[in-house]
């Protein structure tokens, strides 16, 4: 009876015990993943807004990150079309002269910031002097004369327009990191230039991995 009433005791201070341990133990991996997506963080990679991102402006974003160092991140929205219409409307638009041309642009919005200015994120088989080099074969260009060669179909194999950018300060985003209101994933072409915008952040979702 008494060795009985030991393993009963005994019992009941290990199976708290084995509670506390592997709560534990979720924490480190908790910590492992945060770490590691906070590794991930560069240059041609995607950022995925969370389940805590508190921010509207950015509910369900994903953004291409075409600049990520030690003088902040910019990076670009590519699920939020505002818009859809002739090419030559918008050359018009931003000061270039109409070509004639029969192709419709979307235009999205890219982020808070500069939200009259245009940014043409691209696959970089086709480049100016000015385009901005990003990993991955993409790049960004502002320069009018990569819509023009759009519009005579002379332009980059993928390309899509936003207006506006999203930026951080130096270590703001890794904050934003460790905050669970982001996470980041690989990015591919399929995910930034896709014709799904509204599916592309529950695909960017499922894309996510944990890895211990």
């Amino acid at each position: 009876m008494v060795e009985n009433g030991i393993r009963t005791r005994v019992a009941s201070i290990l199976l708290p015990l084995g509670a506390l341990i592997l709560f534990l133990g979720l924490a480190s991996v908790q910590s492992q993943l945060i770490a590691a997506e906070n590794e991930q963080l560069g240059a041609g990679k995607l950022l995925v807004a969370g389940s805590e991102m508190k921010d509207p402006r950015f509910s369900e974003a994903v953004i291409y990150l075409v600049k990520h160092d030690g003088e902040g991140t910019l990076g670009l929205i590519v699920n939020r079309p505002i818009a859809q219409g002739p090419i030559d409307d918008l050359l018009k638009g931003i000061g270039a002269e109409a070509t004639g041309s029969q192709i419709d642009i979307v235009i999205h919005y890219g982020g808070p910031v500069s939200s009259r200015q245009g940014f043409l994120l691209h696959t970089d088989d086709k480049t100016l002097e000015s385009s901005l080099m990003s990993p991955n074969g993409i790049a960004m260009t502002t320069d009018a004369k990569m819509i023009e060669a759009i519009a005579a179909g002379e332009g980059p194999r993928q390309f899509l327009f936003t207006l506006g950018y999203a930026g951080w300060a130096p270590g703001q985003l890794e904050d934003e990191v460790k905050a669970s209101s982001w996470f980041v994933i690989p990015a591919d072409e399929a995910l930034i230039f896709g014709q799904d915008a509204h599916g592309k952040w529950r695909r960017a979702v499922d894309k996510r991995r944990i890895r211990l």
